[in-house]
C-alpha cells in the first residue's frame, strides 16, 4: 500500500486528489460553521443532541463527500490518497462522539480537551500505519523489547496494551462515576453530606475495579505489582501520612454530619461559612470574602464552634453605660425597643436588657437579643441598634457618661 501510495504521489493525478480532498474538507467546514451559528435549545435532551450533531458534522460530512468523490473518480484516476483520508475521517467521528459523551458525564475540562487532541493524534497514526501496512512490522519490533518483573516476562507491546486498556477502563469508570454522581444529585431525600460520601465512594470503587479488570485483560498478573504495593504502603505510612489523615478525616466529617455546607463555624483563628468540603480540606468563607482552606484533620482533632449545628439562632450582646442620675428603668426599656425595631432581630425570644454593675463613672447595662441569620454577620446589626439606642437616649435626656476625676489640693 505504501509503495502504491508513493507512486500516486509522483503522478499528476495526485493534484486532482489533493484538490478534491481540500474541496471536501472546505465544504465540511462550511457545514460545521453553519450548524455552530444556529441557536441551541434550552431543553437538556435537545441541547445534548444538537451538541452531538455539531461535534459530528465536520467528520461525517467530510466522510460522505470523500466517499462520493472516490466513487466518482475511481474509474478515471487513482484514489489511494482519498482512500487513506476515509478511515481518518471515520476515526475522527468516533473520537469526537466518545469525548462528547465524556464531557457530558465529567463536565468541561481543559485537561480532557488536551487529552482528546493527543488521543486523536495517536489513533490517526495507528490507522495510517495500518492502512499503509507498516503496523505489523512496528508491533513486531516493539515486541522484541522484553524484560522481567518478578517471575513474569513482559514486553513493551504488552505494556502498551495494558496502558491503553487501563486508560479505557479508567475513562469508563469516570463516566459511570459521573452518572452515579448526577443520579445522587437528584436524590433530594438524601442529606447533602451523604450524597457527597456515596459519590466519592462510588468513584473510588469504580476506579479500583477498572485497574483490577483492565490489567488482567491483557495478561498482566496483578501479583507482580505486590512489591510496588508494599512500597506504596510504606510511602503512605511516612511521606503521605498527613494526606491520608486528611482524606479519612474528610469522610468522617461527611459521615457524622457534624459540619455541613452552610454552617457558620469557628476553629482556631478562622471563622466563616462552610462552602465546600473536599477529601483534603474544608473551605471557610469569611464575611470579608476571604476563603480559608482548613485541613480536615484539624476539624476532627480540634474544638470547633458550630453556630448553626442544631439551631441557627445565636444571641448577640451589647453593653452601654448610663449616668447615675439617669432613669435606669427607662433606659432598659428604650434598649429593648431599639432592638425590637430591627427586622433581623427575632421576636421570640424577645430582646432583654439587664443592669450588670455599678462602675466608677456610671452603671453598666447589657442588651441581649437573638438573630436567625448568623451567616450575614453581626457588625451591621450591632451598629444599627447602637445608633437607635443613642438617638433614644438623647431624646429621653439619658446621658452616657465619660470618665471624670476630681482633684483636691490639700492645704491650698
Amino acid at each position: 500500500m505504501i509503495i502504491d501510495l508513493w507512486r500516486d504521489l509522483t503522478q499528476p493525478d495526485v493534484f486532482w486528489q489533493i484538490g478534491v480532498l481540500l474541496l471536501c474538507l472546505a465544504a465540511a467546514w462550511l457545514v460545521d460553521r453553519h450548524l455552530a451559528q444556529r441557536g441551541v435549545s434550552t431543553v437538556r435532551a435537545l441541547r445534548i443532541g444538537q451538541g452531538g450533531l455539531q461535534r459530528l458534522s465536520f467528520p461525517l460530512v467530510a466522510l460522505l463527500l470523500l466517499a462520493l468523490a472516490q466513487l466518482l473518480l475511481k474509474p478515471w484516476i487513482h484514489t489511494r490518497l482519498l482512500a487513506l483520508a476515509l478511515p481518518l475521517a471515520a476515526s475522527l467521528a468516533v473520537i469526537r462522539i466518545v469525548f462528547y459523551v465524556l464531557r457530558q458525564a465529567l463536565g468541561k475540562s481543559s485537561a480532557l480537551a488536551a487529552f482528546e487532541r493527543l488521543f486523536a493524534f495517536v489513533v490517526w497514526a495507528v490507522v495510517a500505519l495500518h492502512i499503509v501496512g507498516l503496523l505489523p512490522d512496528l508491533i513486531a519490533m516493539v515486541e522484541e523489547v522484553s524484560f522481567s518483573v518478578g517471575k513474569q516476562k513482559l514486553n513493551l507491546w504488552l505494556v502498551l496494551q495494558g496502558l491503553v486498556t487501563l486508560l479505557v477502563t479508567l475513562v469508563v469508570a469516570l463516566w459511570l462515576a459521573g452518572l452515579v454522581e448526577a443520579r445522587l444529585a437528584r436524590a433530594r431525600e438524601l442529606d447533602a453530606n451523604l450524597r457527597t460520601v456515596f459519590s466519592r465512594l462510588a468513584k473510588v470503587a469504580l476506579l479500583t475495579l477498572s485497574v483490577l479488570v483492565g490489567l488482567p485483560l491483557v495478561g498482566i498478573d496483578l501479583t507482580t505489582l505486590s512489591v510496588f504495593g508494599g512500597a506504596l504502603g510504606v510511602g503512605l505510612g511516612f511521606g503521605l501520612q498527613k494526606i491520608a489523615s486528611n482524606y479519612v478525616s474528610g469522610f468522617i466529617i461527611l459521615l457524622d454530619r457534624s459540619i455541613r455546607i452552610g454552617n457558620i463555624i469557628s476553629v482556631g483563628a478562622e471563622r466563616g461559612q462552610v462552602t465546600q468540603i473536599t477529601t483534603r480540606y474544608t473551605v471557610l468563607k469569611s464575611l470579608s470574602g476571604v476563603e480559608a482552606l482548613v485541613p480536615n484533620e484539624i476539624l476532627v482533632g480540634s474544638v470547633v464552634q458550630n453556630e448553626s449545628f442544631s439551631d441557627p439562632r445565636i444571641s448577640v450582646m451589647l453593653r452601654v453605660q448610663v449616668a447615675y442620675d439617669g432613669d435606669v428603668e427607662l433606659a432598659l426599656r428604650l434598649m429593648c425597643e431599639a432592638a425590637a425595631q430591627q427586622a433581623r432581630v427575632l421576636s421570640e425570644p424577645p430582646p432583654k436588657a439587664f443592669l450588670l454593675a455599678f462602675k466608677d463613672s456610671g452603671m453598666d447595662l447589657e442588651l441581649c437579643f437573638w438573630i436567625g441569620d448568623p451567616e450575614k454577620g453581626s457588625q451591621q446589626i450591632r451598629s444599627d441598634i447602637n445608633l437607635a439606642i443613642l438617638r433614644a437616649f438623647v431624646a429621653a435626656g439619658i446621658q452616657i457618661p465619660y470618665p471624670q476625676r476630681e482633684v483636691r489640693l490639700i492645704g491650698a
